[in-house]
């Protein structure tokens, strides 16, 4: 039987991938009109079956350009036993790159911009610009491939496998920032990510906690922190969605209330729905997830048996 931090370690991948995917056919809808009368019509929107969003429909249960890029990390990482640069460089030019489901004229990192503009929504999914600015690096033969310009949230939507595995050892904020550089090379990025790897791993090691905002920023304050950045607080601003749900019970707040709180919110639906769904899973374990959302995320069983895999040691 998994001990108690690998079970919560477990729920902090599973809650990340079960709310990306449940979040998807509503991502980046920024029209709160549009979306206000799709919650008047269903209160619920997870795993809609129908698919509103304005840039691209995938299949109900796939994940979005975040969750899957999460599970390439959560794949070397089992694969490989821990992180290595090299095969996560390679497996995510694999995933992404030419010739992948991804490899799409509108995905097109040459793509002019002044050009005619695409028919929206694609068919398929949406290269995002860190992965663009990725090929383009690799391209260039470049062996710092991250790119360097994007700082966007791609870093903490895809975290939870890393700080999963890394959780309570020494080097956890290390591997984050390694696994982070290799498609955003960029300091705030990385700032922000290493925050928010700070507060997951305290919710796998220590389960629910209504203090661990003020235990990360109590970290976050001392001087002698490891991984120091200038930039490294900016992302706890975002993070008060989570601490308000500390004081409901498990059972409220895994995944369900959170994640379709922040759906109802309109916007990038997927990243926030990932790291919520990654803290809240963290707290009280695997169990807490309802099968209702597991069975209906696509990859489900693939992500379970790579998050049981890279667990083991906890």
């Amino acid at each position: 039987m998994a001990s108690t931090v690998a079970n919560r370690a477990m729920g902090a991948i599973i809650g990340s991938a079960v709310a990306d995917a449940a979040a998807q056919p509503l991502h980046w809808v920024y029209d709160l009109q549009k979306l206000k009368a799709i919650l008047d019509e269903n209160p619920n929107p997870e795993f809609r079956s129908e698919s509103a969003n304005p840039f691209y429909r995938r299949q109900t249960g796939q994940q979005s350009c975040y969750g899957d890029q999460a599970y390439v990390l959560l794949e070397s990482l089992s694969e490989c036993g821990g992180l290595n640069v090299k095969d996560l460089t390679q497996r995510v030019l694999k995933f992404f790159g030419p010739g992948s489901e991804y490899d799409t004229p509108v995905n097109d990192p040459y793509r002019q911009k002044g050009g005619p503009r695409p028919q929206l929504p694609i068919d398929g999914p949406w290269r995002q610009g860190s992965l663009k600015g990725f090929l383009k690096n690799v391209d260039a033969g470049k062996e710092e491939t991250g790119c360097e310009t994007d700082c966007q949230i791609d870093g903490i939507a895809k975290l939870a496998p890393i700080v999963a595995f890394y959780a309570g050892q020494p080097d956890m904020l290390e591997k984050v920032e390694l696994a982070t550089r290799v498609t955003q090379n960029n300091d705030e990025c990385v700032a922000e990510t290493l925050a928010a790897a700070r507060f997951l791993e305290h919710f796998i090691l220590n389960g629910p906690d209504p203090n661990a905002l003020d235990v990360v920023l109590g970290q976050l304050n001392d001087p002698n922190r490891k991984q120091p950045q200038d930039l490294d607080r900016a992302v706890i601003a975002h993070l008060h969605q989570v601490k308000e749900n500390l004081s409901k019970t498990p059972q409220q707040v895994i995944p369900t209330s959170a994640v379709r709180d922040t759906m109802s919110c309109g916007g990038c639906t997927c990243s926030r729905g990932s790291f919520i769904g990654a803290c809240l899973g963290a707290q009280v374990g695997l169990e807490a997830i309802p099968t209702s959302w597991t069975s209906k995320t696509l990859r489900f069983n693939s992500v379970l048996e790579h998050a049981k895999k890279i667990t083991t040691h906890l």
